[in-house]
């Protein structure tokens, strides 16, 4: 496989929909010591407060959320329909008690400490700018409860893309 090189932003071609919605990512969070990542459907890009931006959902009760939290960095990584298998992993196991990355048969990488799935196929680097709890409160549309009835939210999170990456 051959190593990964900054893309110009520019340059991206990137459907959403898709790449987000029907062949979904990963979100890594963490340190080259101790990481999580977890499988996303929902999120997308776009342009916010002046900057190229990522903004992803996650959970309160997902263990990869205590990394993002804690930190200031996270990561996208967009994988080829190869790894289908391997995303459906990440997103129906736990990180916290077993080496979920065993599991789905990826490698850690890292750019700046952030760390990536190696087998990516492209990625974005991304550095937290707003985490907004979302609440019931919020919800203008009575159809939304229905992705809540277990009580867990989920808060956003919109981070400024510093580098994309691909191979």
């Amino acid at each position: 496989m051959h190593a990964f090189q900054p893309f110009p932003i520019e340059e991206l071609e990137f459907n959403p929909f898709e790449k987000i919605g029907k062949e979904w990512a990963l979100v890594s969070a963490g340190s080259k010591q101790k990481a999580n990542t977890m499988t996303v459907s929902w999120g997308g890009v776009g342009v916010l407060w002046g900057k190229n931006v990522v903004f992803i959902f996650i959970r309160d009760s997902r263990y990869t959320k205590e990394f993002i939290d804690s930190g200031d960095f996270f990561s996208v990584s967009f994988m080829s329909e190869s790894y289908k298998k391997a995303l459906n992993y990440c997103g129906s196991h736990s990180g916290k008690n077993k080496d979920k990355m065993a599991g789905a048969g990826l490698t850690w990488n890292y750019k700046h400490a952030i760390p990536f799935i190696d087998e990516g196929s492209f990625i974005l680097l991304c550095q937290k700018m707003s985490a907004t709890k979302i609440t019931e409160a919020s919800f203008l549309s009575p159809d939304i409860k229905k992705w809540y009835t277990d009580g867990d939210l989920h808060t956003m999170y919109v981070g400024e893309i510093i580098e994309v990456l691909a191979r």
